[in-house]
């Protein structure tokens, strides 16, 4: 892939995980986001990333009588490999004009630029708009998210970066776009209509989930207040920028995924199902448009293997000729890696995650028996509670003396979500409860460490979302690279990575209530735990191994982070430079 040489693409994200040490990551967006730079550096593709440095991360989660308990810990930017720039830039913000520092870590290759604005200057409330990810009222999360996007478009001007394309991991970047205008308003002479035309033109906005809670929205006055100085310097009523955040004519809420959608011309979901989602949700910004016409295409996720397949794994694969960390690793001859090698590697990494387990909770599993891993954010949607919608059979199944079942639960639940707390608290009660004898666990303190640990050490990785409402679902990918078949509901990447030969899969549609889909669901999990997945790993060891073997060839082939950066350079990025810079504005006095 050869890439044009002033090609830059600034990578914008309010998360970040690249390193469990530096917790300013809560889930898969930031994961992704981290195997996103990661693949970059890989590549040679030339990008940024852009964020903010939580001075207390995202809480550390512990579990005391049967309830999740958040933690937050100082973090010492110099002890993480943050170096301190010179770069302090102005976010104005209502009324008032705060700083930001910028700290940089390099990723490999590519710089990741913090933004952090917890400086004896600024006012009290100022210094905690960076202090916790996804922490705080509404005023503090406009806050974030402008020093974020206005914020983060001043760092790069201010580091001597000049991106041609600016990639928006999420809408909580999109006031970037507003920034960029301004400076096109404001320092090259172009109108609003000029500018905002010239933003779309270089800007590529990825759309990550269907869940209301994950499309920012905020009351319009304070939208209205905290964006003020910025819509004046930009010369229009705040009614044209109201307009290009309003999801509905009458709305009396700003939203940023719609700001995002408008200023982006080139815009994509996370799988190719999510498109189809992401399309009907928002066809009605494109009034009069065919729901299949709404431009938002795909680029289904994936996740850097050198991060995710378990060193051991990459040597036995590596003598089979598959390098992981090659830009073209060779997948195919997965196929070659002998099964008594794959047996031998899973045996010793499942070995090490029941240390841990022994060491965490105090429960000695048994290496011989089927182990199901379940590890994700608990939010509702999830279904983290699914399989004890039938408790007399999973009991069942537990207590099985010739083909039993073990369970290994980990996740945190935000601290503010009630729902998903409650079915955290479930989970650990069965973890607890005496008739699990000892099979089920639920480990606490869920990370980057952890997430390895399970999707290298267990048998069969478990997600149960329900349908339509999960965009990607990458920890299935992480299994699956390093032979660990799925058992998921057809939702986010299962439904295009799905075959017989690597997994199992749950409809999961059909029902006429959500609560007769659980139930529907519920019963499909356990007919097949039952009459495929327990009989073929007691009984069928040869077909389970060829299972994992099969799983780690397709994972490899169509579902890693150098594929889906590959994808984002020669379709989006690439494309957006060269219209971009033919017709770039010059610099002229501003009219």
């Amino acid at each position: 892939m050869t890439l044009p040489d002033d090609l830059l693409v600034a990578y914008f994200s309010l998360e970040f995980a690249v390193d469990e040490r530096l917790p300013i990551y809560a889930g898969g967006l930031g994961v992704l986001a981290g195997d996103h730079l990661k693949s970059a550096s890989d590549l040679g593709v030339p990008l940024v990333g852009v964020g903010l440095f939580y001075r207390e991360g995202y809480f550390r989660q512990e579990v005391a009588e049967g309830q999740q308990r958040e933690q937050y810990v100082l973090n010492a930017p110099a002890e993480l490999g943050l170096v301190r720039t010179d770069a302090a830039v102005p976010v104005e913000i209502g009324d008032e004009a705060i700083e930001a520092a910028v700290w940089r870590l390099d990723v490999g290759a590519v710089p990741l630029l913090l933004l952090d604005t917890d400086l004896p200057e600024n006012p009290e409330w100022a210094r905690a708009l960076t202090a916790r990810l996804y922490g705080g009222d509404r005023e503090t999360r406009i806050g974030q998210e402008l020093v974020l996007g206005v914020g983060g478009i001043r760092a790069l001007a201010a580091l001597g970066f000049e991106p041609t394309v600016f990639h928006l991991n999420e809408g909580h970047a999109a006031f970037a776009g507003l920034e960029r205008m301004r400076v096109l308003v404001e320092e090259h002479g172009a109108s609003f209509d000029e500018a905002l035309e010239d933003v779309r033109r270089a800007t590529v906005f990825t759309t990550h989930t269907p869940v209301p809670a994950g499309n920012e929205t905020f009351d319009v006055e304070l939208a209205r207040r905290s964006l003020e100085p910025l819509v004046e310097r930009l010369g229009v009523a705040w009614k044209t920028i109201a307009a290009l955040g309003r999801s509905r004519p009458g709305d009396e809420s700003f939203g940023l995924t719609p700001l995002a959608l408008r200023t982006a011309q080139r815009c994509n979901a996370v799988s190719r199902l999510h498109a189809e989602v992401a399309r009907a949700m928002w066809a009605h910004l494109w009034p009069g448009r065919p729901v299949e016409k709404v431009p938002i295409d795909h680029v289904t996720n994936g996740v850097h293997a050198p991060t995710w397949v378990s060193p051991a794994l990459s040597e036995v694969l590596a003598a089979a000729g598959v390098d992981v960390a090659a830009p073209d690793p060779n997948w195919e001859r997965t196929h070659e890696l002998a099964p008594t090698e794959l047996d031998r590697v899973h045996r010793a990494r499942k070995a090490e995650l029941f240390r841990l387990v022994a060491d965490r909770t105090d429960v000695s599993l048994d290496p011989e028996t089927l182990t199901i891993g379940f590890a994700r954010r608990f939010a509702t949607y999830k279904r983290a509670d699914l399989l004890l919608r039938r408790t007399e059979e999973l009991a069942a199944l537990l207590a099985d003396d010739e083909r039993p079942l073990q369970l290994v639960y980990a996740g945190k639940a935000h601290p503010d979500d009630t729902e998903g707390k409650g079915v955290l608290e479930k989970v650990v009660a069965l973890a607890e409860n005496p008739g699990a004898r000892g099979r089920v666990v639920f480990l606490p303190g869920y990370d980057l460490a952890l997430a390895r640990a399970l999707v290298q050490g267990v048998d069969v990785w478990l997600n149960l979302p329900r349908r339509l409402e999960e965009a990607s679902g990458t920890s299935g990918m992480k299994a699956a690279l390093n032979g660990t078949p799925n058992l998921s509901v057809l939702d986010g990447w299962w439904d295009e990575g799905y075959a017989p030969e690597t997994g199992w899969a749950i409809p999961g549609a059909g029902a006429a209530t959500q609560a007769e889909q659980d139930d529907a669901d519920a019963a499909e999990l356990f007919r097949l735990l039952r009459e495929e997945v327990l009989p073929r790993y007691y009984a069928e060891h040869e077909a389970w191994l060829a299972t994992g073997r099969a799983a780690i060839a397709s994972a490899g082939a169509r579902f890693t982070s150098h594929r889906m950066v590959a994808e984002y350079a020669e379709r989006f990025y690439l494309p957006a430079h060269l219209e971009a810079r033919a017709v770039s504005r010059p610099s002229r006095a501003p009219r």
